[in-house]
């Protein structure tokens, strides 16, 4: 970088020796004329996201098809200088480790499209430049601001949203017939919305009603505890008598009346059989196979689990019902949902010039009229892209209704990934007995607040 730097300056001063002569000879016209000319390259790494421009179904499709589009069509148009887009998918379970790689050496790609739940921490390590400066008013008002309050940390936007994946809870309606819950069954494109005092009365329903000759071995609602996958849903179930979680300084304040409120109802309906037992010992996944198996009233899901469980019963994979969404209820009414935002972010890599251009070519694909309906291969964040799509996928709509109820689930606060290790083992203590829930949550926050203030101690957000 530095040696491009010293060129660029060692040419700029021997043309400017030439103009004060009066003379420039013809090699040295050609040769600026050529680097001016010479395409800027630029690096899009991205997890695999969705196969093909638009859709699966092309011809040759595959998880780099939409970049490369992209990258065509926006240097077809960028008039300041020729952009060649170069595109690498690179596994998630490598993401981290490569990027920590490159980073260290000075070479990080210039843009990533990921999940900012999985890359919030770089904006805090400041190996991310702020994008509000991209970011206009049409935008603003076709993305609900709950979208840009997920990623911006401090005051600045670092991640531009295109598509994301909320997250709900699943039930199975068959089994609430059965159980006489006919009357709580939202439609079938309808994310049903229930208060606590109904929430309570359908566990129960389904734990003292549901046929036991038709659903052997089932229980109400699924709970886990045994790591930190699908713990998005554990921190939505703390949420659930009006906890703010996080204060204004990324401080967790889950220890007071409504978190330690939160922490009690969550051992009475384990204590009551309403779930699965064995909540301490259970995980994420063994809780959506019991799920797709009918062994659960109640589970948790998002719009890809829920998506793969219909084509699963559709295949003939798994058993075949009629599996609809609800909101997870609070105490307020009001329901409790977050998402997992995905969307671009552009390194420091220290050259200006491809900075410049690699914002550009962020807004370019995420605002453009045709490559955002590319978003439909998750969920829209734009409206306008849900209406127009709203006939082909209507719960589209039913979660852009939804958004208003979204929670920051991660509260942008550094560390993160580091305090997913915190809260399992709490719960762990919570439904085996060994911590009462008051405890519970105090050690939670303790230890919690532990890895945020060495986290905030290394953020450059938080030490600007």
């Amino acid at each position: 970088m530095l040696k491009k730097r010293f060129v660029a300056l060692t040419s700029a001063a021997v043309l400017g020796l030439g103009l004060l002569a009066g003379c420039t000879s013809g090699k040295d016209k050609e040769a600026s004329s050529s680097d001016s000319k010479k395409p800027v390259e630029i690096s899009v790494w991205l997890t695999p996201q969705w196969k093909g421009v638009m859709d699966a179904t092309e011809e040759g499709a595959d998880f780099n098809s939409f970049f490369k589009y992209a990258g065509e069509k926006f240097s077809k148009q960028y008039k300041d200088r020729e952009v060649k887009v170069n595109v690498e998918v690179v596994a998630g379970d490598q993401r981290d480790e490569l990027l920590n790689v490159n980073l260290n050496g000075g070479t990080p790609p210039d843009i990533f499209f990921e999940s900012t739940f999985a890359m919030g921490d770089y904006a805090h390590r400041g190996a991310l430049v702020p994008l509000n400066d991209i970011v206009d008013e049409d935008a603003k008002k076709d993305i609900e601001q709950n979208f840009w309050d997920t990623v911006t940390f401090g005051k600045d936007i670092y991640f531009y949203p295109f598509s994301h994946m909320p997250g709900t809870l699943v039930y199975n309606a068959d089994m609430f017939k059965a159980a006489g819950l006919e009357s709580y069954i939202g439609e079938p494109t309808e994310i049903k919305t229930w208060t606590l005092e109904e929430y309570e009365t359908i566990l129960n329903k389904l734990k003292t009603d549901v046929p036991k000759d038709k659903y052997a071995n089932a229980y109400p609602m699924g709970l886990y505890a045994l790591n930190n996958q699908g713990d998005t849903w554990n921190l939505a179930y703390l949420r659930m008598f009006g906890s703010e979680f996080f204060d204004d300084e990324s401080n967790i304040v889950l220890d007071d009346a409504k978190g330690e409120k939160a922490a009690a109802w969550l051992k009475k309906i384990y204590d009551a059989k309403l779930t699965n037992p064995g909540a301490e010992s259970v995980s994420s996944n063994d809780v959506n196979a019991m799920f797709q198996n009918q062994q659960l009233g109640i589970s948790f899901t998002n719009s890809v689990l829920y998506n793969n469980a219909l084509a699963d019963m559709n295949s003939g994979k798994a058993p075949k019902f009629d599996a609809r969404l609800a909101n997870i209820p609070s105490e307020s009414g009001d329901p409790l949902t977050f998402t997992y935002v995905t969307g671009a972010s552009v390194f420091n890599t220290g050259d200006d010039e491809k900075i410049k251009i690699s914002k550009e070519f962020v807004k370019f694909f995420s605002s453009d009229p045709e490559l955002v309906k590319a978003s439909k291969n998750g969920v829209p964040v734009r409206t306008s892209v849900v209406e127009e799509f709203k006939s082909e996928k209507p719960l589209f709509e039913a979660y852009d209704k939804n958004a208003q109820y979204m929670f920051n689930f991660t509260g942008s606060v550094p560390g993160y990934g580091e305090l997913r290790q915190v809260l399992y083992p709490e719960l762990q203590a919570l439904y085996t007995g060994e911590k009462t829930p008051a405890q519970a949550v105090k050690d939670y926050q303790k230890n919690g607040n532990s890895v945020l203030e060495n986290a905030k101690a290394n953020s450059v957000i938080f030490n600007q």
